[in-house]
């Protein structure tokens, strides 16, 4: 018989070689499960993890789809410290899209100087206004921050699919649930010529930055730590909690919202039906995977990102389901909390005493004789 025994001191080492063995073992993994479907391991794993990324507008993409798994996983990263539970980055990355793309539709043909630098604004401040409620919900009444995110991820979305089937939908679109085309002046300047990267991955950079700074320089960051590594001396030091609710749910909102805005006014161009393919859920593996650390989150962002992209690769190519990637993302977490476990608990053996065999006669001699 096993159980579970917490180590004394967990390793500094493993915790940071973990994402590591994660992503080790996620492949081993897919090396079984290409073998399952009747596919060559050896040309799965290329058209999987090499063909996506062997030029450089493939690379171009990758930068792309890390933009908005960096810009939520920085924010998502900033709460989990704190132990505040923010599950609906997708919801405020969708209100964020909303509030940036209503911008550009009112500004029109229009070409301003601050039309970009309001869409900024306007999605973050979207995004904030979306995480707001979990975050007043918590205050007042104790809810479920995870719960109350979760739920209001569809509520967004049911509200994007209502404008851009209505009030928003272009007349000149041929009926498809799309909003016009935002004028050149509000899409996020390219930046590599070739490629479809934009600015949004420098300023997801920025932002990696200025998250270390806020975590390790700042006395806010330093309550939002003490806050989540221990929660009793927090409150015998006088740390708000509310307050940490607060900043914490604000600026994973904010940040997401960027990310819609990003998304809107970089590849997309308008608002449609769908925005986001779910970089909202996967910057909450992304977070994990990057230990909740700026640096390791842009290197987790990356390899979500080209999951992402082999799992396209897989379905052009290989003629592999469209769920392959969600089995990748699904494997990867997995495996890394499967490590995370055994860093802080260890297996012990424990010996149990047998019990006493009733069925044996108590005498002996007297058992010989048929007397029990």
């Amino acid at each position: 018989m096993f159980k579970l025994e917490r180590r004394p001191v967990p390793s500094s080492m493993m915790k940071i070689a973990s994402p590591l063995i994660a992503a080790v073992a996620m492949l081993l993994t897919g090396i079984i499960i290409f073998t399952a479907l009747g596919k060559p391991p050896q040309q799965a794993f290329y058209v999987f993890f090499i063909k996506p990324v062997e030029n450089i507008y493939g690379v171009g993409e990758l930068l792309l789809k890390a933009s908005p798994l960096l810009l939520c996983a920085l924010g998502l990263a900033i709460g989990f410290r704190a132990n505040v539970w923010n599950i609906g980055a997708e919801g405020q990355l969708t209100m964020g899209a909303i509030a940036s793309g209503g911008v550009a539709l009112w500004l029109g043909d229009t070409s301003v100087a601050w039309g970009l630098p309001l869409m900024l604004l306007a999605g973050a401040l979207g995004g904030m206004a979306w995480a707001a409620i979990p975050a007043f919900l918590r205050n007042r009444f104790n809810t479920s921050e995870i719960l109350v995110t979760l739920m209001l991820v569809y509520i967004a979305q049911l509200f994007l699919s209502f404008l851009v089937h209505g009030p928003w939908r272009d007349p000149q679109g041929f009926n498809f649930p799309q909003s016009k085309t935002f004028a050149d002046a509000y899409l996020i300047p390219l930046l590599v010529e070739g490629t479809r990267t934009n600015w949004s991955f420098v300023l997801g950079l920025l932002l990696a930055i200025a998250s270390w700074i806020f975590s390790s320089q700042t006395y806010a960051g330093y309550r939002m730590q003490v806050a989540g590594l221990a929660p009793a001396a927090a409150t015998y030091a006088g740390f708000s909690i509310k307050r940490n609710v607060w900043v914490a749910l604000m600026i994973s909102g904010a940040t997401a919202g960027l990310a819609g805005m990003c998304e809107v006014a970089g590849p997309i161009g308008q608002l449609q039906a769908q925005i986001s393919p779910g970089y909202g859920f996967a910057a909450i593996i992304v977070a994990w995977i990057g230990r909740l650390h700026p640096i390791g989150i842009v290197f987790g962002s990356l390899l979500m990102s080209l999951l992402y992209l082999g799992g396209e690769s897989a379905q052009m190519q290989m003629a592999l389901p469209s769920a392959i990637t969600g089995l990748f993302q699904g494997l990867l977490l997995f495996y890394l909390l499967a490590a995370d476990l055994f860093i802080t608990f260890r297996l012990k053996r424990v010996h149990t005493p047998h019990a006493p065999n009733l069925s044996m006669p108590v005498n002996p001699s007297a058992a010989s004789k048929g007397v029990v």
